[in-house]
């Protein structure tokens, strides 16, 4: 980085917490990292792609325009049947195709459900931004979601609510100025770190808080939060809003780097991986993007 900017090693760490990231290799696409994340959690789940009613992608960084990367993946993976599509909504990408394909599932419109974040953020990142290009990277995540019949309280295993929102007044703060029907190009991500910092903080704390009194539950009750991975600062100053341990925080932003959709499945994959999360654990997710959007899934493991 510090070949390619004004910058150093040093400056990331303290200002970021970022110490390192992963670029997909050339000619590797989103749909690629998004095939090796579901059929890594297909397996942990002890099912087969045939087994799926549906794919929600989430991705601000799709292979192409059109079709929807999902339906790559759908291919790749060798599902035949069901649907699949793509869900936009840049960092808060995976909380929102959460929320999505729970609502499908309770609804009773499909029984399975595979949920991926994936981006290849590199592909759009202006190398010559400081400000910018020092803080994203690549991966993809995924869930598999089933639905069960519980009891529709919080000792039920599996979401148990999802908030969410969006401001499309605060588009200039973080956004990529190109698409298909503006510029004809794809564009380099923008953003004004400072305004964007602000907003993080307040709404990840009020949506957190929202979600909480929603299911009649404390910050004390959560066993884990497992945030979007921006910034360490962000996240450190969201756990001291909320009153909540900073060792009660899943964070991973120092091994990945923000990877904006791909984040949150991210940190869930390292901290179940490792034993932090167990099941029947309390496990409360956030992320805010750019547009802005924000949200919350509150789930027992």
């Amino acid at each position: 980085m510090a070949k390619l900017v004004d910058t150093s090693d040093e400056w990331i760490t303290a200002r970021t917490g970022i110490e390192r990231r992963h670029i997909a290799a050339d000619g590797e696409k989103t749909s690629d990292l998004a095939l090796h994340a579901s059929t890594a959690a297909l397996a942990a789940a002890g099912m087969r792609a045939d087994d799926l009613d549906m794919i929600v992608l989430a991705t601000a960084t799709p292979d192409e325009t059109f079709p929807a990367t999902a339906t790559m993946v759908q291919a790749k993976l060798g599902m035949t049947q069901g649907f699949a599509f793509d869900v936009q909504a840049v960092c808060s990408g995976f909380v929102y195709a959460m929320a999505v394909a729970d609502n499908f599932l309770r609804v009773g419109q499909a029984r399975t459900a595979l949920v991926i974040g994936a981006e290849t953020f590199s592909r759009i990142l202006d190398w010559s931004d400081r400000g910018t290009c020092v803080l994203f990277g690549d991966g993809a995540g995924a869930v598999v979601l089933k639905s069960e019949p519980g009891n529709g309280n919080v000792d039920d295993r599996g979401i148990l609510s999802t908030r969410l929102h969006s401001d499309g007044r605060k588009h200039d703060m973080l956004y990529v100025d190109g698409g298909p029907s503006s510029t004809q190009t794809t564009g380099h991500l923008r953003m004004l770190g400072k305004e964007v910092f602000r907003h993080a903080v307040t709404n990840l704390s009020s949506v957190v808080q929202e979600i909480l009194e929603e299911a009649g539950l404390e910050a004390g009750d959560i066993d884990w939060l497992v945030p979007h991975q921006a910034n360490k600062r962000i996240l450190d100053s969201t756990a001291k809003k909320l009153k909540l341990s900073p060792d009660r925080v899943v964070i991973t932003v120092q091994d990945h780097a923000n990877t904006s959709a791909a984040s949150v499945p991210l940190a869930l994959d390292q901290a179940t991986t490792d034993g932090r999360i167990k099941r029947g654990d309390l496990v409360l997710m956030e992320a805010m993007g750019g547009g802005f959007t924000w949200g919350a899934c509150l789930a027992r493991w």
